[in-house]
């Protein structure tokens, strides 16, 4: 991914061109005053990232193998005891 760093001013005029590098390239960095103001990323990217995320639970939930052997294997003893000194 090529993420590209523009000042405002060159942004605002060549926004197209912003706009395109976002769709095809990633991420682009418009600075204000020097310091970083806004990042443009195309609408796929944003949805990606804005999308809620599965829990773990969820995820094994949703696994096509039968995970009832990994669970019905383990051990019923407590955890060990760590002495310190």
């Amino acid at each position: 991914m090529n993420t590209a760093v523009w000042q405002l001013q060159e942004a605002k005029s060549r926004f197209s061109e912003v706009v395109e590098r976002a769709m095809k390239q990633g991420a682009q960095t418009v600075t204000k005053h020097g310091k970083p103001a806004v990042v443009i990323v195309s609408s796929e990217e944003y949805q990606r990232i804005k999308a809620p995320r599965k829990s773990l639970v969820a995820a094994l939930r949703q696994c096509p193998e039968d995970l009832t052997k990994l669970i019905d294997n383990r051990s019923k003893e407590p955890a060990r005891k760590i002495k310190f000194d």
